[in-house]
């Protein structure tokens, strides 16, 4: 097992806020367990809101397309690009090395590669000679079954396979991903909290950065989520979108917790 440098040097790694914009037929959108969606405003406009709030990164999946088998919004990664400063990762419907070629040369810094990428791992080496692993954000579904453990969920949630978390974590790394954005569908729109078990489990598992998804509700829940989790950021989607919490005010609180983070 590789042991996470982040799990003993806490203290030297800057930690990342990142909101989660979920885009369907061109809106921001959030639900529950990722069902019950409601309207949450425009892409591009809370984008550039929240580079000026201080995030760190921005992540837009477009929660729908590979379900409804359509491509990757490119024109509006094209409009994001131009109205924000800071790196965004672009996924949904990305099935092969034109797909986020396209995003790539919209302005994106990283894609997100999900239900293509369980279906074909070669993908993930494709993408990751092609452009570096730091460009391929290996995005995991992941639920907690009755027995205990943490299954992978294709197709936005809708498809249970019979992989665990774990080993698809593993597996995607070989491969070459460079980081793993982590949702747990149980914690996903609760705001009780992420799901620090497997968020544990996996950033003491692999080297490459973690970002922890589902959950997030208070600042105290983020503190926990980077100390006692090991996560590298976390991502949070309706606190900030209807300004439950604000960015500057959670940076301000993690620092107070000895959180090396980027104010």
């Amino acid at each position: 097992m590789v042991i996470n440098n982040n799990v003993s040097q806490l203290s030297g790694l800057t930690k990342r806020i990142i909101p989660c914009l979920d885009i369907k037929d061109g809106r921001t959108v959030k639900g529950i367990h990722f069902e019950q969606i409601r309207d949450a405003g425009d892409p591009a406009e809370l984008g550039a809101f929240y580079a000026e709030q201080g995030a760190d990164e921005l992540v837009f999946l477009d929660i729908t397309a590979t379900v409804e088998k359509r491509k990757t919004f490119k024109e509006m990664a094209n409009r994001i690009a131009k109205n924000i400063n800071i790196p965004f990762t672009v996924g949904g419907g990305v099935s092969s090395v034109d797909d986020a070629s396209v995003l790539l040369h919209n302005g994106a810094d990283k894609v997100s590669v999900n239900t293509a990428a369980f279906k074909q791992p070669n993908l993930i080496t494709q993408l990751a000679n092609e452009f570096g692993s730091q460009f391929v954000v290996l995005a995991i579904d992941t639920k907690q079954e009755e027995d205990g453990f943490w299954y992978v969920y294709l197709n936005g949630g809708r498809t249970k396979t019979n992989m665990l978390c774990t080993e698809w974590a593993k597996l995607a790394y070989n491969a070459g991903a460079g980081e793993i954005l982590l949702t747990s569908m149980n914690n996903d729109g609760t705001k009780k909290g992420f799901a620090l078990d497997i968020t544990r489990q996996i950033s003491t598992l692999l080297p490459i950065p973690i970002i922890a998804s589902g959950g997030g509700g208070t600042m105290q829940h983020f503190e926990m989520v980077f100390k006692d989790a090991y996560a590298d950021a976390a991502l949070a989607a309706s606190i900030f979108h209807f300004k439950e919490i604000a960015i500057p005010d959670l940076k301000i609180f993690l620092k107070d917790c000895h959180i090396p983070i980027r104010l």
